[in-house]
């Protein structure tokens, strides 16, 4: 049973965007908080970004300034608009809950490559 399937993933050159988007069961989707993490290659996967029931975001400073966390309440879908992208952007990134625990499930995430 999958309940978190990202999506939106790709390959684009230094400065382009990205539009990623994470479907959630209902179930996690109403959880306070879902947020977005990254895994770089040899890295240990890192937050991104976060967002409440009601909108309220919060950013890494890798983001600030040009991610752009979001969510569709009736749609159980949670977007990261990433502009301006840079090659350490090049991760494998996740959804899921704020904050993690040790018990949390990953889905398989989407890749995202910057290339100079």
């Amino acid at each position: 049973q999958v309940q978190l399937v990202e999506s939106g993933g790709g390959s684009v050159q230094t400065g382009g965007s990205l539009r990623l988007s994470c479907a959630a069961s209902g179930t996690i989707f109403r959880s306070s908080f879902m947020g977005w993490y990254r895994q770089a290659p040899g890295e240990q996967r890192e937050f991104v970004a976060r967002i409440s029931r009601g909108g309220a975001t919060s950013y890494a400073d890798s983001g600030k300034g040009r991610f752009t966390i979001s969510r569709d309440n009736a749609k159980n879908t949670m977007y990261l608009q990433m502009n301006s992208l840079k090659p350490e952007d090049t991760a494998v990134y996740y959804c899921n809950l704020w904050p993690l625990s040790s018990s949390n499930d990953w889905g398989q995430g989407t890749r995202v490559t910057v290339s100079s």
